[in-house]
């Protein structure tokens, strides 16, 4: 009735007693020569002898019934008269004989285990015939329900293993004796076999081992009773919960034969005493995701490579698109696009369309310029070619956002047109507008010459010089014209003679434009508010055409060269420098009848024509002469000291035509004071002082004072010479 011939006996029972059968066992071989010597053996063994006397004959030697089939197949123990055999001769008893051949429940009660050595008590193991009856027919079942219940078994259905050292659960509960011990219900048990013994507790002694005798451990290191296909693994949690995704798995899929990583190969190292090696996601997923990414989620969080998809996807798992899986915005970032604003709000389906069945098209792994990976362009393709077309929307627009936009001047000029001046006052709108047909509003292929946005403002007048002015790049308007405004004119840019016939040559060239091409007060249709100078003066056929004649026709005369060497007009006597200039010269006594002579030969016009502060209503910027006397022109420096007769002729001391500071004035001839010896030493200024005579300041030559007293000892102040 064991379970497993070598398992251990209940601590409670047995260890405390001493086995009646035990002693029975052992004592022949230990005290069989002292036995047969003792008085008391003799007298029991007589009184035996007389009892079986008596029993036999009053019984007729008869037996008390035919024995049990298996018992009677034994040829010792076939028919009625071999009692002995049985129960026991001379010097044996009935559980001895019964062990001579039950050996394996000898071996039982003298190891404790099993049911006969750890079950039943002393008294019923030294009575075999207590559960064992015979001599109740063939077909009599020597092992019963009475028999388990002398041994305390109620029902044998409900038999506990555990007494008979086998923890049964799980699966096995369900099953039948007759399934483990294939004699439990057979009432005859066949020849030669046993009904309960002889079972291991080895799984591989009942199963097949799937494993061919590979495996180092036992079946319950991995197996549990349930089922063999529920593994149970109480260190797997160690490396990965078999949870989730992981929980559905046969041991195979992940552990298969011949890998590195095979069952075999595990259990190798568990029965040498070794840890086993764990593997990393990587191991057994491969993974869609770029190197970067890998490498910058393992660095943040200090692990390596081959484990860092637990960073977002856990082992539990069912999926690694599982709606759980998240993403931080550092780990977002390392992919290689930052959620900076205005992506921070955005539905992570907005990007990635969960419909998309694969991982390569739903996670395309868009750059952080690849705007046109999710929005529309807005340009119709504009910019797929040229200078901006490798840089994408970012070339021109803000990463944050595509209003305003961050299209400078200095990336305008890349597109050929640089933006200068008031070009950069423009809104876009104004150069780049929408088709009347509609569509995106035309930036490539805008027109960048003059003509396209605005009107000829000469009406035409430089057309005859086109082919003079298409190496411009912008059109002719730029071989002249500045970007500040049309009336900034590079005057390097504009060659007045070639362009208008007339050359700016002396003043002409030093003159604003406005001299000859006025403004006017509002602009025109062609918002042109420079003059045209035939429309201000009229056809130009000489100076006179832009000049008035300050001369007032003085130089006209009939007596008065019309020419000189080929120059008419004004240019008879000025350049074109200046009016001042006179590159011919001027003869004076021809052109004014007033011969220049002496000192008024060297004197400057000026000397006599004086400059005026503003030109007078002529235009004339020279005073006319005041006469033809010194009184005309001079002014007398001595306030009438020397006026005869209310006139004061210079000549008396100034004879000298040629400078008036040459004097012919003699100090003792022409004054009431002869000049010493020590007087002639002395400088003019010494007695003829400065003073003061209203607005003017003279010298004082008369009166003076001829005593010694009116010079000597009076400190006089010099008087302040008035600038002249």
């Amino acid at each position: 009735m064991s379970g497993a011939a070598g398992g251990q006996r209940n601590s409670g029972q047995g260890g405390e007693r001493t086995s009646t059968v035990r002693r029975w066992l052992r004592e022949p071989r230990d005290g069989a020569l002292a036995r047969l010597l003792s008085p008391q053996l003799w007298l029991g063994l007589f009184s035996a002898a007389v009892v079986l006397y008596l029993v036999s004959g009053d019984m007729g030697e008869a037996s008390p019934g035919p024995v049990a089939t298996v018992h009677a197949r034994v040829d010792d123990l076939d028919g009625g008269n071999h009692c002995a055999s049985c129960h026991g001769g001379w010097f044996s008893d009935m559980t001895a004989s019964c062990l001579e051949c039950h050996e394996a429940i000898g071996q039982q009660v003298e190891a404790d285990t099993g049911l006969h050595g750890g079950m039943i008590s002393d008294e019923q193991a030294g009575q075999c015939a207590l559960c064992h009856s015979d001599h109740h027919g063939a077909d009599f079942a020597m092992v019963n329900a009475r028999t388990f219940a002398l041994a305390g078994v109620a029902d044998v259905e409900q038999f506990d293993h555990d007494l008979v050292g086998f923890e049964m659960r799980g699966v096995h509960l369900e099953a039948a004796c007759s399934d483990c011990h294939l004699n439990a219900a057979e009432p005859v048990l066949p020849e030669g076999e046993a009904r309960y013994l002889g079972l291991e507790a080895a799984c591989a002694s009942c199963h097949q081992d799937p494993h061919d005798g590979q495996m180092r451990v036992d079946c319950t290191s991995c197996h549990s009773q349930d089922t063999f296909y529920e593994q149970a693994f109480d260190s797997h949690d160690q490396h990965l919960p078999l949870s989730g995704g992981h929980a559905d798995l046969t041991c195979r899929e992940c552990h298969a034969h011949g890998d590195a990583h095979s069952l075999e190969s595990h259990t190798i190292r568990l029965a040498a005493g070794r840890e086993t090696t764990g593997r990393v996601c990587a191991d057994c997923h491969e993974s869609p995701h770029g190197g970067d990414l890998i490498a910058s989620v393992a660095a943040a969080a200090s692990r390596p490579e081959g484990e860092s998809c637990v960073q977002c996807h856990e082992a539990e798992h069912m999926r690694f698109r599982q709606d759980g899986v998240t993403l931080s915005l550092d780990q977002h970032a390392a992919a290689g696009f930052h959620l900076d604003r205005p992506h921070h709000e955005v539905a992570c389906t907005d990007c990635h369309d969960p419909a998309e069945p694969a991982y390569a098209e739903r996670y395309p792994g868009r750059g952080q310029d690849d705007c046109h990976a999710c929005h529309d362009d807005p340009h119709g393709g504009q910019f797929a070619a040229g200078p901006f077309a490798d840089g994408g929307c970012v070339a021109c627009h803000e990463r944050q956002r595509f209003t305003p936009h961050a299209f400078s001047p200095e990336k305008h000029a890349r597109t050929g047109l640089a933006l200068a001046g008031t070009h950069l006052e423009l809104s876009c709108h104004q150069c780049h507008s929408v088709p009347g047909h509609g569509g995106p509003r035309v930036f490539h292929g805008t027109p960048d010459q003059c003509s396209n946005c605005h009107e000829d403002a000469h009406r035409g007048y430089f057309d005859r010089f086109a082919t003079e002015l298409t190496d411009v790049k912008h059109g002719s308007c730029a071989r002249c014209h500045l970007t500040t405004h049309f009336e900034d004119v590079a005057p390097e840019e504009f060659d007045h003679a070639r362009w208008t016939g007339f050359p700016l040559a002396g003043a002409h060239a030093q003159n604003q434009c406005e001299s000859c091409h006025p403004r006017a007060e509002s602009a025109d249709a062609a918002g042109r508010r420079f003059g045209i100078a035939s429309e201000h003066f009229g056809r130009v056929e000489g100076c006179q055409s832009c000049h008035r004649d300050p001369h007032q026709g003085l130089f006209d005369l009939p007596h008065q060269p019309k020419q000189v060497e080929g120059a008419t007009d004004c240019a008879r006597c000025h350049g074109l420098a200046s009016f001042r200039s006179l590159p011919f010269g001027f003869d004076h006594t021809q052109w004014t009848g007033f011969a220049l002579e002496g000192a008024h030969g060297e004197l400057g016009c000026s000397s006599c024509h004086t400059p005026l502060r503003r030109p007078d209503e002529l235009g004339r910027t020279w005073g006319r002469a005041r006469g033809q006397n010194c009184a005309s022109c001079h002014r007398d420096p001595h306030v009438g000291q020397f006026e005869r007769n209310q006139t004061t002729d210079c000549s008396r001391c100034h004879k000298d035509q040629h400078t008036f500071s040459r004097l012919s004035f003699r100090h003792d001839l022409d004054s009431r004071f002869r000049l010493g010896e020590p007087h002639r030493r002395l400088a003019c200024a010494a007695c003829h002082q400065s003073e003061q005579h209203g607005d003017s300041i003279f010298v004082r030559y008369r009166p003076l004072g001829t005593n010694c007293v009116d010079c000597h000892g009076a400190h006089r102040q010099p008087l302040r010479r008035r600038r002249r």
